[in-house]
């Protein structure tokens, strides 16, 4: 069968040259039909439908990406609101946390299921999240809805990668990737100014409001679409009757509970308890002692496992996780912190914070273009990868600089650095994984990709959030002895100003930029890891070849004959 198999595509390249065997060489590795030989029928989408899916998929990938920032300039306004300044963490982490929980068993349902109704049913989840969200009148019922969300984003964006692989050859897909990821991108970094005006002129509500009308359309394009399936699916009536097998349930249960325990641990240390308290410590020793019977599960179950070991040796899989996970994690530490700088520290309203981030909004999506054009062009994404983690790195440790006089052009210069080095770089891993996996690999190795981003982001945010509390405890009775933290601490990030004599508010004021600054210092060491990383993922020209790696290269244990 093998030998049948290779005459076709040695016929076919005679005599259709070389696009018609990349689309039989693809179709073989994913195990989907082959063309017929002298048959003009192309395996992918084009025209119209493929137009229609990637605008849809671009879009969601911006209302992701907005829905993770845009709460960024709402914060103050949310925390003044529930008087819940020491839940400011949570509405990141528990978006992130039910995120990162769920990411590696997304890429086992798809890997199961018709990746166009699984896609459709994850982001009903995320509108329903967003609907709690719009609805919450309290602090507990805004978090439950930002974990509802994350829940459904979970399976979007692996989904939409998933997608991409079905209706587009290899080669094709950095391309569009990186237009998606570009302009994602543009939602996270635009988030705190969509945010500013709408709690403003609003409500901080129409944060969450914004998704339903905009998730309208893009369901409507999924939903109208024809969307092929890169891998041939068992009907859903049999896949339910294996599906304990199927989806590991019993690794997933080990690992969300891993992953929980951990976040928790995070969350409450040094915060509402002290890190040396019983809970603190059991916290993270249940966690520890589920990952270690994860792993041991995971080893067991070999291929079979919610992520195969054999998987994450492969040093591009793994070097172009680690790398995404701390680059995104930069990106979440400075785009949640910078508004509680001009806010908290500076008194800016929510839509001047939004303004004033401006600087790092428009390079870092001329960049994300820019740097996806030439990796198209030049062939090469590492280098792009490691300058911008170099210009990250630097940008991040200028801005923990910041303080109560300094100068509008320091402001401005810092961010515009920090934006040039997020958009060069946060789409390579996702290229280097493309370029470096199988088709049938894709969907449990873009689950792993995404699992960093989500976990990096749920801790990052709770140190930072950890470390701005802590600090203004210690630092408030240094720079004004008459002021009690706790107040500063539970009044909200701007609602402080009212609670506080005038005589005190500037010595507060030192103490809280100088509180703000050292959560900088994460941003700065994520830049620095994510240089050491992105080496691992190889310096590869992605024009040489638009084949997947053989079999043996990806870790596959399927032998190749020959």
């Amino acid at each position: 069968m093998a030998t049948d198999s290779e005459n076709l595509v040695c016929q076919d390249s005679i005599s259709h040259h070389a696009t018609n065997q990349l689309v039989i060489e693809s179709s073989k590795a994913s195990s989907v039909t082959e063309a017929p030989p002298g048959s003009e029928e192309p395996q992918w989408l084009q025209g119209l439908p493929l137009l229609m899916i990637m605008t849809a998929i671009t879009l969601v990938c911006y209302l992701m990406l907005l829905d993770v920032s845009i709460v960024s300039t709402a914060l103050p306004a949310i925390t003044n609101e529930f008087k819940s300044l020491p839940d400011m963490g949570w509405y990141g982490a528990a978006y992130q946390l039910s995120n990162a929980a769920l990411q590696p068993l997304t890429g086992k349902i798809y890997a199961s299921f018709t990746p166009k109704w699984t896609w459709l049913c994850f982001f009903a989840v995320f509108e329903i999240g967003s609907l709690i969200c719009a609805l919450a009148t309290s602090s507990k019922m805004l978090i439950v809805g930002r974990a509802v969300a994350g829940m459904g984003n979970s399976g979007i964006q692996n989904g939409c990668v998933t997608i991409i692989a079905g209706i587009v050859p290899l080669s094709r897909r950095p391309a569009l990737l990186g237009v998606a990821m570009g302009i994602s991108q543009l939602g996270l970094a635009s988030g705190p100014l969509v945010g500013g005006a709408l709690t403003e002129y609003t409500t901080w509500r129409w944060c969450f409001w914004i998704n339903l009308p905009v998730g309208a359309v893009i369901a409507a394009l999924f939903i109208f679409t024809r969307v092929p399936d890169p891998t041939p699916k068992e009907p859903p009536t049999a896949v339910l009757r294996t599906l304990h097998n199927k989806l590991d349930f019993v690794g997933f249960v080990l690992f969300a509970g891993a992953v929980i325990m951990l976040l928790l641990a995070v969350q409450y240390g040094g915060h509402q308890f002290p890190w040396g308290s019983s809970t603190v410590i059991g916290l993270f020793c249940g966690s520890g002692i589920n990952f270690i019977a994860w792993l041991i599960w995971d080893w067991k179950k070999g291929d079979d496992a919610l992520i195969p070991l054999p998987l994450l040796r492969q040093r591009a899989v793994w070097s172009s996780c680690a790398t995404y996970a701390v680059s995104m994690g930069s990106l979440f530490t400075t785009s949640y912190f910078l508004p509680i700088y001009f806010q908290g520290v500076l008194g800016a309203s929510p839509l001047i914070s939004g303004l004033q981030l401006l600087p790092n909004i428009v390079p870092q999506l001329l960049m994300a273009v820019l740097s996806g054009a030439l990796v198209t062009r030049l062939g090469y994404y590492l280098p792009f990868s490691l300058m911008g983690s170099i210009l990250a790195s630097i940008a991040a440790g200028l801005i923990s600089t910041y303080s109560l006089t300094t100068p509008l052009q320091r402001r401005i210069g810092y961010q515009i650095l920090l934006g040039a080095g997020h958009g060069l770089g946060l789409q390579m891993p996702m290229i280097a994984l493309q370029s470096s996996v199988q088709p049938q690999q894709i969907p449990v190795s873009v689950a792993v990709l995404m699992f960093g981003p989500q976990l990096a982001g749920a801790l990052l945010v709770s140190f930072g959030n950890t470390i701005l509390t802590n600090s203004l405890v210690t630092l408030i009775p240094q720079y004004a002895p008459d002021v009690d933290p706790a107040i500063v601490v539970t009044a909200g990030a701007t609602s402080f100003r009212n609670e506080i004599s005038p005589s005190d508010l500037t010595n507060v004021l030192v103490a809280y930029s100088k509180s703000v600054s050292r959560v900088f210092y994460l941003g700065a060491a994520c830049g620095a890891v994510s240089f050491v990383t992105a080496w691992g993922m190889g310096w590869k020209d992605i024009r040489a070849g638009s084949r997947p790696p053989k079999p043996s290269e990806s870790g596959s244990q399927v032998e190749e004959k020959p």
